[in-house]
């Protein structure tokens, strides 16, 4: 299990401030789509020239132009770019296309999915890599739980969670082994960033 940095609703010094603090114990670096809407693609491009050997993530959230979005984030030094599952099938393939003809990849956001059908549909188009998504609003309302990971049972698929993940939430996820686990506020709002990274990291580690 690999460890996801979400850098969201940041500004642009705390961004790199934060990578650098947490380096060590990361293994993306996801420039957020918040931070991109603010920044454009300069982040990513400086992001990718200050932190060279870590894997970088533009969560652009692509739901139409994915030719031409994905080739912006993989052009710009990203190596995962990320559409919408709600987004039409001519879409996901373009990017899934690019992704491809560049040898990048894309990972397809299920937030709102909330039925197996539609990622075993999503499989057959060609899809490989999905991330498993409690968003920001829902998290109000909604925990972390054994929903999200019923979702992709059974598919093979690898697999992201994000949503509100913390420490005390990894109890939870750790059991159903993600590929990627995705942190935001649990590192980016910690009093101190580095150590509830390496804390995390450390727990994800011992669970084998």
């Amino acid at each position: 299990m690999k460890l996801q940095l979400a850098l969201d609703r940041l500004d642009w010094e705390t961004c790199f401030a934060l990578v650098e603090d947490t380096s060590d114990a990361i293994d993306i670096i996801e420039i957020g789509t918040g931070v991109i809407k603010e920044y454009g693609m300069e982040i990513v491009r400086q992001m990718r020239k200050a932190f060279p050997r870590h894997t970088l993530l533009a969560d652009m959230k692509i739901c139409d132009a994915g030719k031409h979005e994905a080739r912006q984030a993989f052009a710009a030094g990203a190596d995962i770019a990320t559409v919408m599952a709600f987004a039409p099938a001519a879409t996901i393939a373009e990017t899934l296309s690019v992704a491809s003809q560049e040898g990048k990849e894309m990972m397809v956001d299920l937030l709102g999915v909330d039925k197996t059908e539609q990622v075993k549909a999503l499989k057959e188009q060609g899809v490989s890599f999905v991330g498993l998504h409690l968003g920001k609003d829902e998290q109000q309302h909604k925990q972390l739980g054994q929903g999200l990971f019923q979702l992709v049972e059974g598919t093979g698929l690898k697999t992201a969670i994000a949503g509100g993940v913390t420490v005390e939430s990894l109890p939870v996820i750790l059991p159903y082994r993600p590929d990627v686990i995705i942190v935001g506020s649990g590192v980016t709002k910690a009093e101190k960033p580095k150590e509830a990274a390496m804390h995390i990291k450390k727990r994800i580690a011992s669970s084998g």
